[in-house]
């Protein structure tokens, strides 16, 4: 009796450590962008390492990074530190982070992964995928 007992209480404790990291998401919602890759907005991603932000799309607007590799890669504005508050990252100076104003996180760009690289920033931003036929960018989840 006293075992299952003790059994019971450790599932659960584990039940409600387990529920205390359970983390916010950033909300699913409908990403469709397509341009021109000669679209003067996106003319900083002709060097490699660089990016843009474009508003309007996602939770909170969207950054396109040109990878070091060449390739691209796009996520969501939207901050993982807070989500609920729907903070929009901002790019810093060099445009190869993405900066947290509401909380000071910042996330790496350049790689195409968008990870955390200072606290209180944990997870990464949320990525999308990027398409590109002939001289077409196109963003999509």
């Amino acid at each position: 009796m006293f075992k299952r007992v003790v059994n019971g209480f450790l599932v659960a404790a584990v039940m409600l450590v387990a529920c205390g990291k359970e983390r916010l998401q950033i909300p699913e919602l409908p990403v469709n962008f397509s341009t021109q890759l000669t679209d003067p907005k996106l003319s900083p991603l002709s060097i490699p390492g660089k990016s843009v932000t474009i508003d309007g799309y996602g939770v909170a607007g969207l950054i396109i990074t040109r990878k070091l590799d060449g390739g691209y890669a796009a996520f969501d504005r939207c901050s993982t530190v807070n989500p609920e508050k729907k903070c929009a990252v901002k790019l810093d100076e060099s445009g190869y982070m993405a900066v947290d104003p509401c909380s000071n996180a910042k996330f790496l760009l350049v790689d195409g992964t968008g990870s955390p690289v200072s606290p209180p920033a944990e997870v990464s931003l949320k990525q999308y995928t990027v398409f590109i036929g002939g001289n077409v960018l196109q963003v999509q989840n």
